[in-house]
């Protein structure tokens, strides 16, 4: 007969997510994890697999955890460009903040994704449903008569995603507020 888990997988899962988004995946240990999640080395083995398997269901609990708000946010009914600037103003603002942990989709887009296909995998996952989800909230308010008609939704939603992204990485080394912020009112102005 199978033993029954002595500890919560899903309290675990998230506490690995805690120690990896602090720490990154290259400098936390499998000690690390021992002592954070407070299970067995065997336990942890037995339940989430190696180190690596462990930080990829990690990184799809957060983006799980992240990505919704954004679509729900920029589908509400009535204008739509008051959302997109909040957006915006949401990001330089968490990016300036004192949480340095920054996003830990970008914090894999620059530590495994250009040498792990799965951490690749989920960093564009990510990035294209933001991508996705702005396209077609600037398609609405171009139809709504918000954004010029000379202006494409899906390439103004490029250049976000990658500002956006940009200030995630500039919010982890910097802090400068006031160059975010200024550089989210430029970004801001292109929408007119």
């Amino acid at each position: 007969m199978a033993r029954s888990k002595e500890f919560d997988p899903d309290a675990a899962l998230q506490r690995a997510l805690e120690l990896f988004w602090e720490r990154g995946y290259e400098a936390t240990s499998m000690a690390d994890l021992v002592e954070r999640l407070g299970i067995a080395r065997a336990s942890l083995y037995a339940t989430f697999g190696g180190k690596r398997e462990l930080y990829l269901q990690t990184l799809h609990r957060y983006v799980r955890s992240r990505d919704p708000a954004v679509l729900d946010a920029l589908s509400q009914p009535g204008p739509v460009l008051p959302a997109v600037r909040a957006l915006i103003r949401t990001y330089a603002a968490e990016s300036s903040g004192d949480d340095r942990r920054g996003c830990m989709v970008v914090n894999a887009a620059v530590e495994l994704a250009p040498r792990d296909e799965a951490a690749a995998a989920f960093v564009e996952a990510s990035w294209s449903h933001l991508e996705t989800v702005l396209t077609s909230a600037l398609t609405r308010a171009r139809a709504q008569g918000e954004l010029s008609e000379d202006k494409d939704p899906r390439a103004l939603a490029r250049m976000l995603l990658v500002f956006m992204q940009g200030m995630r990485v500039l919010g982890r080394t910097s802090g400068g507020a006031a160059r975010l912020d200024d550089a989210a009112e430029q970004a801001l102005a292109v929408l007119g």
